[in-house]
C-alpha cells in the first residue's frame, strides 16, 4: 500500500466527481478495464467521489460517454502538479533552494562543543587546549582531526588519563577521564572538634587523646579528640637494677603531638518552622497562558507570533532568550525572545484549626528535612505548637528531627 501511494504521488493523481444517471456503472466499467480507483465514496449531491492516476483520465472520457455520465476534476495532487506550481512561482522555488543550500552549508561547520567527564579540570582549560589543535566554534568539519585533538589534550593536560573526541552533526563532544591522584597524608598536629552541638553517643579513637565520653553535651568548636597526648609515667622493667635511695622508680614519657583521627557520633537535633494563616488571600496562577515569540535586533523588536498586547489583567512573565552562536570573531546581534505570560487571579481561602495545623506541620518538617546531611537516618521526629501569648489568626509549629551522626572535623593547631 505504501509503494502504491508513493508511485501515485510521483506520477500524479486527481480527485474527480462523477455525476449522472448511473455513476455506479461508470465505476464498474472503469474497474473492469483495469483502471485503478481508490477512496471511492458517495458525495452529498448524489455523485461519487474517487481518486485516479493522471494517466487514466483520458481513457475515462470514453467510459463517461458510454454510461451517460459526466466527471470533473476537483483536486490535483502529486509531484508533477507541485513542480508546475513552482514553475509559475520561480521566486519561491529559488528561495527554497537558497534556504536548503544555506542549511547544508551551515551544517558543514562546528557550532557546539561539549566537554564531559571533567571534575578537577575546568571546561575552559580543555577547550583552550582543543583550540590549539584546531577545534574551535565555526571551523569546517573536514578540518577537524579528532586524533590530533585527543593527542594534544593528553599531552598538555597531565591530569587527563584518556580522551575521546566525537563529531556528530554540528556538535563535537570531548570526553575526558581524569587521573585519580593519591591523597597525601597530613602530618600536621590537629584536633578533632565538634562541628555541631549534640549529645555524645559513642567515641572511637584511632589516634589522639579522647577528651569527651558518652553522655557529654558538646557545642561547636569544642575539642573531642585532642592531638596532644599528655605526658605519662612509665614503670621500669622488672629485670632492671634497683634505683638508689631517693631516686624515683618510674620514668616520665614526654607529651607528643599527632594528627587526631577517630569517629565521634552524637545525637543532633534539627529544627524547622512553619506557619499557616487561617484566612489566606493573594494571587495564584489560573492555568491559562499566552506565549509571545519575537526577534530583537539593535533595539527593534519584530513579533513573530502571539498577541502584541498582554491579554491578562494580572500576570507573571517568564522570559527565555536565545542568541545566535558566535562565528569566529563575528557576533550577530539577533536574539530570539520567548515570553510566557501566566494569568494570575485573586483568591481567598479559609481554613479550620485542624487543616491549618496539618499544613504548618508539613511545611516545618519539610524545612527540617532540608537541613539533614545526606545518608542520615532519622531516629525521632516530633512537632510542637508555638504559642506567642496573644490571639492571632495564625497557626505556628516547630518540627524537631533527631539523628545520630559523626560531628567531628579537623582543626590544626601549633604545639
Amino acid at each position: 500500500m505504501f509503494l502504491f501511494k508513493l508511485m501515485s504521488f510521483l506520477l500524479g493523481y486527481v480527485t474527480i466527481l462523477v455525476t449522472g444517471e448511473t455513476p455506479e456503472k461508470f465505476v464498474n466499467m472503469a474497474a473492469s478495464r483495469g483502471i485503478c480507483l481508490w477512496e471511492i465514496s458517495r458525495s452529498g449531491d448524489g455523485g461519487i467521489s474517487l481518486k485516479v492516476r493522471v494517466s487514466a483520465v483520458k481513457s475515462m472520457r470514453h467510459i463517461a460517454r458510454r454510461t451517460s455520465c459526466r466527471f470533473r476534476i476537483r483536486r490535483r495532487e502529486g509531484l508533477p502538479f507541485y513542480c508546475a506550481r513552482l514553475r509559475r512561482r520561480k521566486t519561491l522555488a529559488l528561495g527554497a533552494v537558497f534556504c536548503l543550500s544555506t542549511l547544508y552549508f551551515l551544517s558543514s561547520f562546528v557550532w557546539f562543543i561539549e566537554v564531559r567527564g571533567n571534575e578537577q579540570l575546568s571546561k575552559t582549560e580543555v577547550m583552550g587546549v582543543a583550540a590549539e589543535a584546531g577545534l574551535i566554534r565555526g571551523v569546517p568539519k573536514w578540518k577537524v582531526e579528532t586524533g590530533a585533538v585527543e593527542a594534544k589534550i593528553e599531552e598538555r593536560l597531565p591530569l587527563v588519563a584518556w580522551t575521546g573526541v566525537y563529531l556528530k552533526g554540528t556538535r563535537v563532544t570531548i570526553e575526558v577521564a581524569e587521573r585519580t591522584l593519591p591523597v597525601e597524608e597530613d602530618h600536621h598536629p590537629s584536633h578533632i572538634v565538634a562541628g555541631k552541638s549534640g549529645l555524645i553517643k559513642e567515641v572511637l579513637v584511632v589516634s589522639g587523646h579522647p577528651v569527651v565520653k558518652e553522655g557529654d553535651t558538646v557545642v561547636p568548636g569544642q575539642v573531642l579528640i585532642s592531638g596532644e597526648i599528655p605526658a605519662i609515667e612509665e614503670q621500669p622493667n622488672p629485670g632492671e637494677e634497683e634505683k638508689k635511695p631517693g631516686q624515683k622508680s618510674s620514668m616520665l614519657k614526654p607529651a607528643s603531638y599527632v594528627h587526631a583521627r577517630g569517629i565521634v557520633r552524637a545525637r543532633v537535633w534539627y529544627e524547622g518552622y512553619g506557619e499557616v494563616p487561617l484566612v489566606e488571600e493573594g494571587r495564584r496562577p489560573t492555568g491559562r497562558t499566552e506565549t509571545r515569540l519575537s526577534i530583537k535586533s539593535e533595539g527593534k523588536e519584530i513579533i513573530l507570533s502571539g498577541s502584541q498586547n498582554i491579554p491578562f489583567e494580572h500576570y507573571e512573565a517568564e522570559t527565555f532568550v536565545k542568541s545566535l552562536p558566535q562565528w569566529r570573531n563575528l557576533i550577530i546581534p539577533v536574539e530570539l525572545v520567548t515570553i510566557k505570560y501566566l494569568e494570575l487571579s485573586d483568591y481567598r481561602e479559609e481554613r479550620n484549626l485542624g487543616e491549618a495545623r496539618r499544613l504548618a506541620e508539613e511545611s516545618a518538617l519539610k524545612e527540617a528535612m532540608t537541613l539533614l546531611p545526606q545518608n542520615t537516618r532519622v531516629e525521632k521526629e516530633w512537632v510542637e505548637e508555638v504559642q506567642t501569648g496573644r490571639p492571632e489568626k495564625l497557626v505556628r509549629v516547630k518540627a524537631v528531627i533527631e539523628v545520630v551522626q559523626d560531628i567531628g572535623k579537623d582543626k590544626q593547631f601549633k604545639p
